[in-house]
């Protein structure tokens, strides 16, 4: 399983940038291959900023087809940890991003995003990162 992060989900939902077609590309096959994980946390990013309540409910049941991986208290206080980890070494992050994080590295998910912070992250956490198939 692979804990797909919010730009993805975004690039996938919102976008028409060809810049990102072989990520999309990616992530489809992900889905195909059902290895597609989701928090309640990415789910609450994705939905956040729609105004319009039509295209907010119409995205919102695209999403229904993934359940969330379910979080436990354990994930929150190895965010923190994590968290402070990160912070001792000068490297600041969002409490999402360190619940992803502690998420992937408890079910042993590799994080697939394009947010650079993961890869400050990745220097002093035990995450692993997807990597991007080209075709």
């Amino acid at each position: 399983m692979v804990l797909v992060d919010t730009p993805i989900w975004s690039y996938a939902f919102r976008s028409n940038n060809a810049d990102f077609e072989n990520y999309i590309e990616s992530f489809k096959r992900l889905i195909i291959e059902r290895r597609v994980a989701l928090i309640g946390a990415i789910r609450q990013e994705i939905l956040s900023g729609y105004s319009d309540l039509n295209k907010f409910e119409a995205l919102k049941n695209k999403l229904s087809g993934f359940e969330n991986v379910r979080v436990i208290d354990a994930d929150y206080i190895q965010a923190a940890m994590f968290a402070n980890i990160c912070r001792k070494n000068g490297v600041q992050g969002s409490s999402v991003d360190f619940l992803i994080c502690a998420v992937a590295v408890r079910l042993q998910m590799q994080i697939y995003t394009t947010d650079k912070d993961f890869y400050n992250y990745q220097k002093h956490l035990p995450i692993k990162l997807y990597k991007l198939i080209v075709n």
